[in-house]
């Protein structure tokens, strides 16, 4: 757990001196969600182009 400790006190150094909590929260969460997205390709669980497509379907033909 350090190691994500340190991650993220990393990255607030790099924000600008006037950010917010809310600026925090968001920088915080989009970096979970992209190392989330790269563990869930890297185990295989991804969709295909058509998989996609058929999924998106009902929103795109609207």
């Amino acid at each position: 757990m350090v190691a994500v400790k340190q991650e993220a006190q990393e990255m607030i150094q790099n924000l600008p001196d006037n950010c917010t909590y809310e600026d925090i929260q968001y920088h915080l969460y989009v970096v979970e969600k992209i190392k989330n997205g790269i563990t869930r390709a890297e185990n295989g669980e991804v969709s295909s182009h058509q998989d996609a497509k058929a999924r998106m379907a009902k929103w795109l033909s609207n």
